[in-house]
């Protein structure tokens, strides 16, 4: 019976989609809004996706902590808690150095020339691994806050993890950075070990440690403490005057591409941090009133991104930027109209993402980069619509997993209707703000629980595998 083995194997290959591990990864950037959380709105509908940003936690906490003093190599400063990092686009050009023999690591460092290649990536600079420290513990003190809000099984381990995450990175005078960023992206060579402009976007996930930080504020976490909370305040109040005033954060600013952009994120980001909404909003309302207007074409390209060497991953790198921008404003200021803001030339961030969605990653030679443009298309989608379902189409032709990406987790009600098997619908009214109305069900299914200690029981995905199974019994003893 060659139709009921076809049906059998598509039900078997639609639960391994929903049940098989996604494998972690970072988005760009990101910020949430901690009320998306904390008000268990996400529904059944997001099963997958929860189980995966928990698992996420767990991955990413095993790794931790983290600290900037945890390097072979000193700043010139010669105080290792100056976070530090090398450019990575620059490599050595020794035909000049005179040497005789072979030079060391540290000989080539000082002695030879270094110049810049644009998008190829120097791998010795992760021979000292602040900025990808500082990744995964962005990333892990994001999805812990999370998985504590979404109220998994021994949840006080993850606000745990948070706060031991945040206290030694910030805090601990034994560990905490200070906050600076005058040695990151430092161009080696003869002439002397410089900090450069570009070395602040290292930090660029700073929206997400502020979306961490919101959730356990706002949710009341025991383990966030009055005592953390004041501390970690005046550091990141410490970090703002570094930022609104030093020379290198200064010209990063004015910068016209996904460094100004990115620059606008984590100022903003940190706004919020120390309880300044009317400062966050005006920090976002300068970058959509200044650079942004000069970022999108009427075609919807990113002339500066595509000039680049690698223009797929650029384009969607600063359209991941755009959105932490915009979604900033709507929480600094939920009346605010930003993804409604046009270009000089007319465009949009839609705008822009149509215009990406349209140039395969292969014209490039970067296929590779295809997933970067997925977290993007969802946050689009739940904020626009997809009245004609092409937003949906891309998705599940690139990543037949997606709705077990944690983004689907924030980018409602995108995840619900695309769930659901609707097609998304533009519940943003023709690019106005996202709706504040989120789903009526409940986050919270019965009380069992499955590997990832994420509760189970009612939800969609028990329903599947339930059906499935039974289906496939009675087909089978039929046969």
């Amino acid at each position: 019976m060659p139709s009921v083995r076809h049906t059998i194997l598509s039900l078997a290959t639609l639960l391994s989609l929903f049940t098989s591990a996604v494998a972690q990864t970072a988005y760009a950037n990101d910020f949430v809004d901690p009320d998306h959380f904390l008000t268990k709105n996400l529904g059944n509908h997001t099963y997958a996706a929860q189980t995966t940003a928990a698992a996420w936690a767990k991955t990413l906490a095993a790794k931790g902590p983290w600290s900037v003093i945890n390097k072979s190599a000193t700043p010139p400063s010669g105080d290792k808690h100056d976070f530090m990092s090398w450019a990575p686009y620059w490599w050595p050009d020794c035909s000049n150095a005179g040497n005789t023999t072979a030079l060391t690591p540290e000989q080539t460092w000082v002695t030879c020339t270094y110049v810049n290649r644009d998008g190829q990536f120097n791998p010795d600079v992760r021979l000292v691994n602040n900025v990808g420290d500082f990744q995964d513990f962005a990333e892990a003190v994001f999805y812990n806050a999370i998985a504590w809000a979404m109220d998994v099984d021994n949840k006080a381990t993850f606000e745990a993890n948070v706060v031991k995450f945040i206290n030694a990175y910030f805090l601990d005078s034994a560990t905490a950075m200070n906050p600076n960023l005058n040695f990151a992206q430092m161009q080696r060579g003869p002439t002397g070990q410089v900090g450069s402009r570009t070395g602040v976007l290292d930090l660029k996930a700073m929206s997400k440690v502020a979306s961490a930080v919101l959730i356990l504020r706002k949710g009341k976490s025991a383990a966030w403490t009055a005592d953390i909370d004041n501390r970690f305040i005046e550091w990141s109040k410490e970090y703002i005057t570094w930022l609104e005033n030093a020379e290198l954060a200064i010209e990063e600013k004015e910068s016209n591409n996904n460094h100004g952009t990115f620059y606008f994120n984590q100022l903003a980001a940190l706004k919020l941090i120390v309880n300044d909404a009317p400062g966050a909003k005006a920090v976002i309302d300068e970058y959509f009133n200044g650079i942004y207007l000069a970022q999108i074409s009427a075609n919807g390209e990113q002339p500066l991104e595509a000039a680049r060497t690698r223009p797929y991953h650029y384009r969607a790198y600063n359209l991941a930027a755009m959105i932490t921008n915009a979604r900033l404003s709507i929480y600094a200021d939920p009346s605010s109209t930003v993804w409604n803001k046009t270009t000089t030339a007319g465009a949009t961030i839609k705008t822009a993402l149509d215009f990406a969605m349209t140039i395969p990653a292969t014209t490039s030679g970067e296929a590779n980069y295809v997933e970067e443009l997925y977290p993007n298309i969802a946050a689009v989608a739940s904020v626009y619509g997809d009245a004609d379902g092409k937003l949906l189409s891309f998705l599940k032709k690139g990543d037949p997993k997606f709705i077990a990406q944690p983004y689907m987790l924030w980018n409602q009600p995108f995840a619900e209707l695309e769930t659901s098997g609707l097609p998304p619908t533009n519940t943003a009214k023709a690019h106005a703000a996202p709706s504040t109305s989120k789903s009526k069900s409940s986050v919270t299914p019965d009380a069992t629980s499955d590997a990832t200690g994420l509760r189970v029981g009612s939800g969609w995905l028990v329903t599947v595998v339930t059906c499935t199974l039974a289906l496939a019994v009675n087909v089978l003893g039929s046969l």
